[in-house]
């Protein structure tokens, strides 16, 4: 197994001192991307590209352009006058960054995307692959400058490089910036000591650096961080949005809401929750926390104008998601793979929805000094309830879908009570897109477009919580 990352990397272009200062959007010829790393500055270990597996031909197919017309923004309801224009997506080149990053320049914002294009490594680590054929980086932008004539400009660095961080925010002056540039997988943050270690410093130390820029360099941008509903896990009681009021010994107070994270990634998104609850407390900062739930799909209005636009896909069981999953199995005649019981509950949401759900966050921005919290999903399923409606689904397209139980690899409830709150992004005005039966049958239809890419040893579940380890894991040739 290769090893971890150096969380010092910049994009070099020979003519500058401060090479990463210059977004993609401001230079007038193509140039090549170089990622230099520099171990002196960082804790973590470099990432190798030794034993990359080639990517799968493929046919492609286009997809229709759609109209890039665009909407009038919510206007805020708290008074404050601040408003945003300009944003920083960080993480902007992975599957929910950059559907939103797509879908804010769609509607009128400036968009620059911060990403060190880790994801893309962890591909070549792990021996993964998307679904989908995706395209480098800086295609994707020249084919959106292409279609829309809107430019995203782009940033390739580190966070956890508050140099680099705080030389992006000077050169971009962001009004709001969406932080998805964390470890998102939960299985990667249980594979083994390294892991862990890297999952909780990558995402913890990233999400202070951008606490602190904002603090130095641009106090009135807003923070839209993506949470997650993991950080509440299952207690027997309902979940509120964030904070729950309590009466004990005749006193009553609102407090944060209990978390009870059940995995290394778990918990660094509740470090991330309480440094920035303390930091808008202290410091003024305007926050909102999205826990999203569980995210499905694929295709947006503007990642389905042209495939060189394509979202990633995960189907494996690092980084795929439980509905992708399913429908990529059933797309290749594997069991559905449900864990022990299946009768585990979870918030969904369509990606659609996401990037509504971003915008909305923008558009109507936390009070300085307020830390707001967003339960980000629109619907509760079993995971046994997601199988039933995949089968249906795929037995009307003509597939024969069967479903299995495996051991369950994680330390979980598989039968609990789970009833979450999720009305604050309603009320902003969010119309969310429901599991219907179409819906399922345009994701089927699109995993078995690209079934021919899938790599069917990725589909069964290889990290187990309780086998973790310290010793760093190899993947096998």
């Amino acid at each position: 197994m290769a090893q971890l990352l150096s969380s010092s990397c910049s994009l070099t272009i020979s003519s500058r001192n401060k090479p990463y200062l210059k977004p993609l959007n401001q230079c007038s010829t193509p140039f090549s991307v170089m990622v230099g790393c520099n171990n002196s500055r960082s804790p973590l270990r470099r990432l190798s590209l030794r034993d990359q597996k080639p990517r799968k031909s493929f046919s492609a197919v286009h997809a229709a352009a759609v109209s890039t017309s665009q909407d009038t923004p919510v206007q805020t309801s708290s008074g404050d006058p601040f408003k945003a224009k300009r944003v920083m997506v960080f993480g902007g080149d992975g599957y929910c960054g950059w559907a939103t990053a797509l879908h804010l320049s769609n509607k009128g914002y400036e968009v620059a995307i911060v990403d060190n294009l880790v994801r893309r490594l962890f591909d070549h680590q792990l021996g993964l692959d998307s679904l989908t054929p995706i395209s480098s980086i800086q295609n994707r932008l020249h084919r959106w400058k292409a279609l829309t004539g809107k430019s995203i400009e782009l940033y390739i660095g580190d966070i956890c490089d508050f140099e680099f961080l705080a030389e992006t925010f000077k050169s971009y002056e962001p009004d709001a910036v969406v932080h998805f540039a964390e470890q998102r997988s939960a299985p990667y943050s249980m594979i083994d000591r390294s892991r862990a270690v890297y999952t909780q410093q990558n995402n913890v130390i990233g999400t202070l650096n951008v606490l602190f820029a904002i603090k130095e360099y641009r106090e009135q941008c807003h923070l839209v961080k993506l949470g997650t509903m993991g950080e509440y896990g299952t207690p027997n009681i309902d979940i509120e949005e964030g904070y729950i009021t309590i009466t004990h010994n005749g006193r009553t107070d609102t407090l944060p809401y209990p978390k009870q994270a059940s995995s290394f990634y778990h918990l660094s998104k509740v470090h991330d929750s309480h440094n920035i609850a303390f930091t808008c407390k202290a410091w003024g900062i305007r926050a909102t926390d999205l826990n999203q739930g569980v995210v499905y799909g694929v295709i947006t209005d503007e990642t389905a104008m042209h495939e060189e636009l394509y979202n990633r896909f995960d189907y494996d069981a690092i980084f795929g998601t439980a509905l992708n999953r399913f429908c990529v199995q059933a797309a290749v005649g594997h069991p559905l793979t449900v864990y022990g019981k299946g009768g585990q509950t979870r918030g969904f949401l369509d990606i659609r929805d996401t990037v509504r759900c971003v915008e909305l966050a923008i558009a109507n921005p936390a009070n300085p000094g307020e830390f707001r919290v967003f339960n980000q999903f629109t619907e509760q399923f079993k995971v046994s309830e997601l199988a039933n409606l995949v089968t249906k689904a795929g037995e009307k397209l003509g597939l024969d879908v069967k479903t299995m139980s495996v051991p369950n690899p994680r330390v979980e409830l598989e039968e609990h009570y789970y009833n979450c709150k999720n009305t604050k992004l309603i009320d902003l005005g969010l119309k969310p897109h429901f599991l219907s039966d179409s819906l399922l049958d345009s994701l089927l239809n699109f995993t078995v477009q690209y079934k021919d890419r899938v790599d069917t040893k990725q589909i069964m579940p290889g990290v187990s919580w309780r086998k973790v380890g310290v010793k760093t894991k190899t993947v096998p040739a």
